[in-house]
């Protein structure tokens, strides 16, 4: 008989991992498969949140996907019994947003292959969107995760591509995360079509692991990296990021990392953890014994 695997140790030692723990200000958290799968919620995560709201410790909920304003993941969020304010969510949208106002600021004008929310997120920020049109030529073309994609407009994101428009993507996911009996084709293959069709990969890959999403709300919320933890399912995006940008990485096995692959991971996060609620008896300890001996 096989016997599952023990969660691996920390990459730390546990001095100073309790250390690291107490200095947290602020957690962010990934969405499906750390607080829910699909449109199950899980039943950790309130009591979860409950006790960082009565640490004192904020959070942030962060998603690579693109297909969903803001506006609709705050709906969702009161649907499924979380009351989260627009400063509580950062996504790979926002993310890429930021990314194009910083680094390509003449660029006003984009063909973005994305669901209608998406572009009606780019509209709102001040972009133009250009039309399925060779004589409607774009600055720049982005590519989200069109849950509409038609193949007219895959095609004329290759026609712009192939002439050297920048090519930005706001994630890097090869598919989304589902309950469905089905395959959920995300960001990152449809930019694999493309470069198939074009021979070119895209310039900027935005979205986990990519440091600038964490950065985001580093500067957002005026915090120090070892202020911050990542919680999340994935080893190659929530934990490489987490590690990238200096902030406590801590895996939890709610959701696409098996207990095995965490073992074997290399490097290994900072923390593994099975549930939201094995997460939140740490902060808690930690914090009550900051709070007796200050």
């Amino acid at each position: 008989m096989s016997i599952a695997p023990s969660p691996p140790a920390a990459l730390t030692s546990p001095d100073t991992l309790n250390v690291l723990l107490r200095n947290i200000r602020h957690v962010v958290l990934d969405m499906d498969g750390t607080i829910y799968r699909g449109n199950t919620l899980f039943e950790d995560t309130i009591p979860f949140l409950n006790t960082l709201e009565a640490l004192g410790i904020g959070r942030t909920f962060l998603t690579n996907n693109s297909s969903k304003a803001t506006k609709d993941y705050l709906a969702w969020f009161k649907k499924i019994g979380i009351d989260a304010r627009v400063n509580e969510l950062y996504t790979s949208a926002q993310s890429t947003l930021e990314y194009l106002r910083a680094n390509k600021p003449k660029v006003r004008r984009i063909f973005l292959l994305g669901s209608p929310n998406l572009s009606q997120e780019f509209a709102e920020a001040g972009f133009e969107l250009t039309a399925d049109d060779a004589a409607d030529e774009p600055d720049a073309v982005v590519i989200g995760f069109d849950t509409s994609l038609t193949f007219s407009r895959l095609c004329r994101a290759a026609f712009w591509i192939k002439r050297g428009k920048p090519f930005v993507a706001t994630h890097p996911d090869r598919i989304c995360p589902t309950d469905e009996p089905t395959v959920l084709v995300d960001c990152g293959s449809i930019c694999r079509a493309l470069e198939e069709a074009t021979g070119r990969k895209p310039d900027r890959v935005m979205g986990k692991p990519d440091p600038q999403m964490l950065c985001g709300i580093l500067k957002r919320h005026h915090l120090a990296p070892g202020e911050l933890a990542m919680v999340g399912d994935r080893l190659y995006t929530d934990m490489a990021m987490a590690r990238e940008t200096g902030c406590l990485g801590i895996l939890v096995l709610t959701g696409e990392t098996t207990a095995l692959e965490a073992v074997e991971a290399k490097p290994p996060p900072d923390l593994v953890v099975p549930h939201l609620n094995n997460l939140g008896a740490r902060f808690k300890n930690e914090h009550a014994g900051e709070i007796l001996r200050s």
